[in-house]
């Protein structure tokens, strides 16, 4: 496959990756505010595994992979990440949360030198400072508004970005993308399987089929994001999520009744400004293999 279709597959595999994520996000939000994280990730983490197992059928069994020692640490990282993204999105609107996940490419960009041995022209790096700059709109008042929810947005973003700079590494050198995502989601149901105990709360017909629903809707995206990182590097792959922001704003107005505020269309608009520039660059002759743009 040319370098050019790599880029257009990519670049579709995240459109339809920011629709089922997004819809998972919004299941995320409404679940927050009657239950405790365990319930929702030890089934959705158990049902994603299924599925992997499902998919996985017609080529083997159980998912393999070669990279052990780094598939333990992007096992620790999901749980940490989905634990915090569950939080994020209890205390913060969905659009204020997209703001924290433009600061991934930078983070990963910044990863992806001592882990990928990959190295950066100074115009994407630009590109990444300009994306990064348009988070700090979400604090038109200054830092000092600050909070628990921004908090932990943050932890979510950092620990998402090393878990897809190892995700690279390993598809990268091994063709068993359904590994990628088996692991991390059995980790994350069996873990909050010990906890369940504590926090569990009767359910009804319907929340049952909301937390069916965002199985299937997780199980895609990771999916999708993890074919997308054989085409395309880190930070490309994370500044696409920008996309992210328009079902975001759609689903704040119409499933939560919350409008957003001029600054953060504002953040939003120099986030996806960066987003387009870099891909743009990667679509452009490359002089030596070992410079990523």
């Amino acid at each position: 496959m040319s370098a050019r279709k790599d880029v257009f597959v990519g670049v579709a595999l995240m459109v339809v990756y920011t629709g089922a994520i997004s819809f998972a996000d919004a299941i995320t939000k409404h679940i927050a505010s009657g239950f405790a994280a365990p319930q929702l990730f030890a089934v959705s983490g158990l049902v994603v595994a299924a599925l992997c197992l499902v998919a996985g059928r017609p080529f083997g069994s159980v998912p393999r992979t070669r990279f052990v020692g780094h598939m333990v640490v992007r096992c620790a990282l999901g749980v940490a990440a989905s634990i915090a993204f569950f939080l994020a999105f209890r205390e913060l609107a969905m659009a204020e949360v997209f703001l924290f996940v433009g600061l991934m490419p930078i983070i990963s960009a910044a990863l992806s030198g001592p882990v990928l041995g990959e190295r950066f022209q100074v115009r994407t790096w630009i590109a990444l400072c300009i994306g990064v700059l348009g988070v700090f709109c979400l604090f038109p008042r200054g830092i000092h508004d600050f909070g628990v929810g921004h908090l932990a947005a943050g932890v979510a973003v950092l620990s998402g970005s090393l878990s897809l700079v190892l995700a690279r590494f390993a598809t990268n050198r091994e063709n068993q993308s359904l590994a990628q995502v088996f692991y991390p989601n059995l980790t994350l149901g069996l873990v909050m399987c010990v906890a369940l105990p504590f926090v569990w709360r009767p359910m009804s017909g319907t929340e049952w089929a909301l937390v069916g629903a965002y199985s299937v809707a997780l199980f895609v995206a990771r999916w999708l994001s993890i074919l997308a990182l054989k085409l395309l590097p880190v930070h490309v792959v994370t500044m696409l999520m920008s996309l992210q922001f328009v079902w975001m704003v759609w689903m704040d107005a119409t499933v939560f009744g919350v409008a957003t505020p001029g600054h953060v269309y504002f953040g939003a608009f120099i986030v996806t400004g960066a987003g387009t520039v870099l891909v743009w660059q990667r679509m452009l002759p490359q002089r030596t293999s070992n410079v990523v743009t």
